[in-house]
Formats: C-alpha cells, sequence, structure tokens
C-alpha cells in the first residue's frame, strides 16, 4: 500500500472496468461516478457514507452503488479492508432491460442470493479479461438480478432512446471540443431539455458530467501508460492541471497522483472462498 494514502489498486484487463483494492483508514473523499459500482468486500469492514446514512459492509456482502450517488469510503475498524468492484455503464443495465426504469438499490448494501451470485461471476476471476459471449450473459444476469433486488419501484419513463444515444455519440466524437445543449438539440432533432431528461434517463448522468468522465478517462489512460500528470489533463481536454485534479478528486475520491501511485505493485491475491455463503 502507498503511505499517502494506505491504498492499492490492481485493474483487470478487458473492456469491463474492474478491480481490486486494499486500503486501510479514510481513503476515498466524497465523490460520484456516472456508472454502476457494484462490489463485494472482500476482507475487513468496508463502511462508506451514502444517501444520508452510514453503510457497513462485512466480506460476503455486496455494495450497489447507483450512478451520480455521493459516497466516500473508508476502514470500519483498525484493519484495512478489500474489495473487488466493476463499473457498468447504466446503459448497458438499460439496454437489457428492454427500456424498464434502471434498478435503484436505495440502500448500497444487499445480501440478495440470487444478486450475489450474478456479482461473482463478474469479480471472481480478475487475472484474464472475460470472452464477448461471456461478459454479455454476465451482465444480463447482472441486470436483471439488480431489478430483482431493488428497493424503490420506479415508474418507467418514456425515453427517446435514439436521441439520447445520438448525444452521446456526438460528445464521444468531441470530447475535447466546447458545445452546449443548444448543440445537442440541433444535431438530435430533440428539445434540449427533453434530452436533457433522455440523456439522464439512458445514462445515469447529465450530458455535461458524461463529457467530464470521458475527459477524465482520456487522462486516465495516458497516466496508466506512463504520462505525466500534466500532459494527461491536457490530452484530456483540460485547460489546467489544478482543475483537472478537481474534477478526478470529484470522480475518484482521490487526487490523480494519489491514484497514480496507488497502481504501482504487485496485488494482492483474494480468496472468493472465503466471502461468506450465498
Amino acid at each position: 500500500m502507498t503511505a499517502e494514502t494506505g491504498f492499492r489498486l490492481v485493474r483487470a484487463p478487458g473492456p469491463l472496468d474492474r478491480v481490486e483494492a486494499l486500503f486501510a483508514g479514510a481513503a476515498y473523499a466524497p465523490h460520484r461516478h456516472d456508472t454502476y459500482a457494484i462490489g463485494m468486500t472482500m476482507t475487513g469492514v468496508q463502511r462508506f457514507d451514502y444517501r444520508g446514512s452510514t453503510r457497513n459492509s462485512l466480506p460476503g456482502g455486496l455494495v450497489i452503488l447507483h450512478p451520480d450517488e455521493l459516497h466516500d469510503g473508508r476502514a470500519g475498524d483498525q484493519r484495512p479492508f478489500g474489495y473487488r468492484t466493476a463499473y457498468v455503464a447504466p446503459a448497458d443495465i438499460l439496454n437489457m432491460l428492454d427500456g424498464r426504469p434502471l434498478p435503484f438499490v436505495a440502500s448500497g448494501v444487499s445480501m440478495c442470493p440470487r444478486l450475489r451470485r450474478a456479482v461473482l461471476a463478474l469479480l471472481e476471476d480478475l487475472a484474464r479479461p472475460m470472452a464477448d459471449l461471456e461478459l454479455e450473459d454476465a451482465l444480463y444476469d447482472l441486470a436483471t438480478a439488480l431489478e430483482q433486488a431493488a428497493e424503490v419501484a420506479v415508474a418507467a419513463p418514456i425515453v427517446n432512446r435514439t436521441a439520447a444515444s445520438r448525444a452521446r455519440d456526438y460528445i464521444d466524437t468531441r470530447v475535447e471540443d466546447q458545445f452546449s445543449l443548444a448543440d445537442l438539440e440541433a444535431a438530435t432533432g430533440h428539445g434540449r431539455w427533453q434530452l436533457s431528461r433522455d440523456f439522464r434517463a439512458m445514462f445515469g448522468t447529465s450530458p455535461y458530467r458524461y463529457l467530464l468522465m470521458r475527459r477524465i478517462d482520456r487522462a486516465r489512460s495516458m497516466m496508466v501508460a506512463g504520462h505525466g500528470i500534466a500532459e494527461s489533463a491536457m490530452a484530456g481536454g483540460f485547460a489546467d492541471q489544478s482543475h483537472f485534479s478537481r474534477m478526478f478528486k470529484r470522480t475518484f475520491g482521490l487526487t490523480p497522483d494519489a491514484w497514480r501511485r496507488s497502481l504501482l505493485g504487485p496485488a494482492r491475491s483474494f480468496k472468493t472462498g472465503h466471502t461468506g455463503s450465498s
């Protein structure tokens, strides 16, 4: 673990962002993702504040964080704790549910056996990338298990998925550019405010937050490849390193430098056999 943060992070290979982490103390400042963060506590006590309450997850417990929900992270006692997490795009979940609303596990924790099996399929083996069909099956099982485990029933919104997808494609090809909702309206032929609502319903975050995350992702990939923070910030389309650092910490709860240093060194091997019964 790094001396400053007590944090170590290893990313699994493959297209789905899956990580294994170990840290002690209070490592994560309050932050939010534009994805579901779906994980399992492996060792120790995982404690976090979520939706106005403090949650605790013990080994074998599931942590299910909804997109754009503020949360932090810390050890629940004097011991380090470890976890595995997959970051899943809300659009992937929505597509597999045929337009039904995004599942919302309001408590942020779950012991649902069906959900546990779906999460283990994604997280049990982080040493190799998942094959395409394997990943698609696992995500479908996850989507339906999340829907079953959701504690809040939400009426399905009427969403113009075509317009929202066009807006996403527009953003993806113009990550370094400056544009407005009016530009998105012109590109999609859909009223800007309804488009904003449809975008949030489909992708779990606002158009601006989505753009910001794509810029951060680009910069993060540069850092993983060994580039400096200032160079990575510029490649991501940020005006300066200071702005990039603030936005990075709001997204991941760590400074870019602490996050980069946490990637160094070999991973600890967690044993899924010690995660409790299903």
